[in-house]
């Protein structure tokens, strides 16, 4: 079994997601296999909170140009933790 900090990678701080934090809702990247339940236990262990849902998603990289070269921005996988009532996260800190 992987370590809660191997499957998150790191929270998306934007201003959708921060928008997303009033309803008890927040954002993380995550390891590309880590499956749903793997998450779940990775978000309680590192911040003490109890989940009630989590929806993932994930994006391809796109093919991006510089000039004449060719490149590929890496491909992630995204999590939305929805957390059960009256739990909260400081997202600045804990990782």
């Amino acid at each position: 079994m992987r370590s809660a900090r191997e499957v998150i990678i790191r929270p998306v701080v934007t201003e959708r997601s921060t928008e997303m934090t009033e309803r008890g809702a927040y954002t993380f990247l995550v390891a590309k296999d880590a499956n749903k339940i793997e998450i779940r236990r990775a978000v309680q262990e590192l911040f003490g909170v109890r989940v009630q849902a989590v929806r993932t998603m994930n994006y391809r990289g796109k093919w991006r140009r510089v000039g004449r070269s060719l490149g590929r921005r890496p491909a992630y996988k995204k999590a939305i933790v929805q957390l059960a009532e009256g739990s909260r996260i400081d997202v600045y800190e804990g990782i």
